[in-house]
């Protein structure tokens, strides 16, 4: 059996898909939260095909999990309706409401979303081919950013509870929210990421326009209840729809305060020139990377190839912060490319559910002609997929390759391939990094490998005013959650951390009075009176 065939071999009857990890049935979905309310949609709709594969009659085919709406501009102008009304210039009922009270409010969804877990970790798992494990952790780890992001706004609105005296002037200084939010999240962490800006976009007092993403939309439906109950009506918005047909209207009208998207750069310039007061936009965008890693001559090479190969295949290579080319010295190259080639080799190809899975099935359906599109381009350029099997490809799987030696005329050295290819380039200056990531577009990460703390130090300190984060002997990633995650050039916006995220969904206001008897008067009896949520000094514990 050849090794192509090995993998069709992988895909199985639906039958033979163990009981616990089956759907239970398919989810058509005809109605979305708009006002308060799940209004009924009886239009067209969209199918959605999981990346795993039934064998049948006619070889394998995708698997139908579903339909959801496909809504027009005037669904899409409603919601900004409902949103607009409910923030109501800062005066509605949300953003009025006290810190304590809209905590409640999160608190509530949080336990109402604890109740759907396993429907969405299985829609999750379907819906974009993650493996059950990292579905899991996907949404456990979305819980517990919920947690974090309560837990700092408590931090925040104590340090504010107090007032300042300054050159005879009394202040309170508060965050305050921004207005309406249009947030869209990214296929490959469809839950994670999108919550990431939601819910501290919610928190902060701002009203919502959620549309989910085009791989991963139905894993939100169960979640719409609990967020219809768990908060004021017009507060949460889902709109759903082609992007083209639903997006510009929202951006035109000028009503939309914050826009707050995690994929292309492209997309997100051509949504921020639509609005007519760009000035008055804000953005919070998490974009492009094709962040780098430099295998030095000192590199300890078996750490380096288990890090690597973490950073590059992940959940197939499809993360923003992933690793997509690795500039290796020279002198070590040959050693390298072995270990890295023998440690893909090891990895587990398989279907999601599959305990220990490294590689499953890809969501788009036109990656695998990209991937091969991307490996034809680097041969005819010089290069070669120096791994057993790289590239070998059936239906939705593609085992990964991996290319060397790679330079400049390929499309691998520029554009960033988010999926299962590693890029390798050989080096012999450690300059040839350094002007990489100068002339690169992108700026998000880097992983130096090295033991030489001298050789290290010269790479900090240029690297870390090219990107956002130098990692030290390890993988580029995202978390802790409390860390900073932000980038440079066409990377990113903005700052999202727990804490960075409530700052970039707020803006900091201050009610001032002249120190005199009067106006200590008019302030203490506010205060006593619990008259102002914002002029307070209640302590949430």
């Amino acid at each position: 059996m050849s090794f192509t065939e090995q993998l069709t071999s992988l895909f199985i009857r639906e039958d033979a898909i163990p009981e616990e990890y089956r759907l239970d049935g398919e989810v058509h979905q005809r109605e979305y939260l708009c006002n308060g309310e799940m209004r009924q949609w009886a239009g067209p709709f969209q199918e959605v095909y999981s990346p795993v594969c039934i064998p049948g009659a006619d070889g394998l085919q995708r698997k139908l999990i579903g339909t959801y709406p496909i809504c027009t501009d005037k669904e899409a102008m409603e919601a900004l309706d409902a949103a607009t009304l409910a923030y109501n210039n800062g005066r509605g009922e949300w953003p009025t409401m006290s810190v304590a009270d809209r905590i409640k409010c999160v608190e509530n969804f949080t336990f109402k979303m604890m109740e759907q877990r396993i429907k969405v970790i299985k829609l999750i798992m379907w819906e974009i081919g993650k493996s059950w494990a990292d579905s899991t952790k996907e949404f456990d780890r979305t819980v517990e950013y919920i947690n974090l992001t309560i837990d700092a706004l408590k931090d925040i609105d104590r340090e504010s509870s107090r007032f300042q005296i300054e050159q005879g002037i009394v202040a309170q200084a508060r965050r305050s929210p921004l207005g309406v939010v249009l947030c869209m999240g990214p296929f490959n962490y469809p839950l994670n990421e999108t919550f990431t800006t939601l819910i501290p976009a919610l928190i902060m007092g701002n009203t919502v326009l959620f549309k989910p993403p085009k791989h991963g939309t139905l894993l939100h439906y169960p979640l719409l209840e609990a967020f219809r109950t768990s908060f004021p009506k017009g507060v949460v918005n889902s709109i759903y729809g082609r992007g083209a047909n639903t997006v510009p209207g929202l951006m035109q009208s000028g009503k939309v305060n914050v826009l707050t998207l995690i994929g292309s750069s492209k997309v997100a310039n051509e949504l921020k020139k639509m609005h007519p007061k760009v000035n008055r936009l804000r953005a919070v965008l998490s974009l492009d990377a094709k962040n780098v890693a430099i295998v030095t001559k000192d590199a300890d090479l078996k750490l380096a190839v288990g890090e690597i190969v973490l950073g590059a295949l992940t959940f197939n290579g499809q993360r923003c912060t992933a690793l997509k080319i690795i500039f290796v010295h020279k002198s070590v190259a040959d050693e390298f490319n072995a270990l890295l080639s023998a440690e893909v080799a090891k990895l587990k190809i398989g279907m999601p559910w599959e305990k220990g899975v490294n590689i499953t099935p890809l969501p788009e359906p036109h990656k695998p002609d990209y991937i091969k599109e991307c490996i034809d381009n680097a041969i005819a350029n010089g290069g070669k997929v120096i791994n057993e099997n790289g590239g070998a490809t059936s239906a939705s799987i593609v085992f990964p390759a991996i290319v060397y030696p790679v330079n400049e005329k390929m499309k691998l050295y520029r554009e960033e391939q988010f999926g299962p290819i590693i890029p390798v380039v050989p080096f012999e200056s450690i300059e040839e990094p350094i002007q990489y990531q100068i002339n690169s577009v992108h700026g998000q990460q880097v992983s130096i490998f090295s033991n030489d703390p001298k050789e290290i130090s010269d790479l900090i300190d240029p690297f870390v005013n090219l990107v956002s984060r130098v990692n030290i002997n390890a993988q580029c990633q995202r978390g802790p959650d409390v860390f900073p995650f932000t980038g440079r050039k066409d990377s990113a916006e903005g700052t999202l951390s727990v804490v960075d995220a409530l700052r970039a969904f707020s803006i900091r206001s201050l009610v001032a009075t002249k120190l005199n008897d009067t106006n200590k008067g008019l302030v203490n009896e506010i205060v006593n009176n619990h008259d102002s949520n914002f002029l307070s000094t209640k302590y949430i514990f």
